[in-house]
């Protein structure tokens, strides 16, 4: 079992039961899944570059992304529809807690100019997202071999109702979010 998986279920899950007033233990907010995905826009002039994402983001996941091809056309930015574009993983289970695990404890505190991440990133029904703007935060990820550096998103799907739920779930877990916006 991963070590924060056994966290959530032996210190948050119950405080969380306690603190929230919730008598049923399946109606405890939890992490439902993380969905890791990287835009790459510039993949349609250099070939190079979705390949090398891909790689990284398998690196980092341990597991291999799925493509993400255009739904539309843009011709300002020379896009077709079906043009490959993107690349996206989606995390359940014991792969989903180790990710998370050593994202908030090793990757984004490497951040540059790293004082917490925003409180603004909730979407209203429970859940966060958060941007990363660099993949070699990563420590899987081995410097000499980095052709192009990438950002991508994080997203965590919660079971909770609301932000606050939600909030109080992730900062119980480790989310590192920024201390005043976090206080108040």
């Amino acid at each position: 079992m991963a070590r924060l998986q056994d966290k959530y279920r032996n210190e948050v899950a119950p405080t969380l039961a306690k603190d929230l007033q919730i008598e049923n233990p399946f109606a405890v907010p939890r992490l439902k899944k993380v969905v890791v995905s990287m835009g790459v826009g510039s993949a349609i002039q250099d070939k190079k570059r979705l390949p090398a994402a891909m790689a990284d983001l398998a690196a980092i996941t341990g597991q291999q992304p799925a493509i993400r091809r255009s739904r539309v056309s843009v011709s300002n930015f020379k896009l077709r529809k079906g043009y490959e574009i993107g690349a996206m993983v989606t995390l359940r289970g014991k792969r989903m807690y180790e990710f998370v695990d050593r994202l908030f404890n090793i990757a984004v505190p490497r951040m540059r100019d790293f004082r917490g991440l925003k409180t603004s990133s909730f979407d209203g029904r429970g859940n966060y997202s958060m941007g990363i703007s660099d993949q070699t935060i990563f420590p899987e990820i081995n410097l000499d071999k980095v052709e192009f550096r990438q950002g991508m998103n994080v997203t965590f799907v919660t079971s909770a109702r609301n932000d606050a739920s939600a909030r109080r779930l992730l900062t119980d877990l480790g989310l590192p979010l920024k201390r005043s916006e976090q206080e108040s």
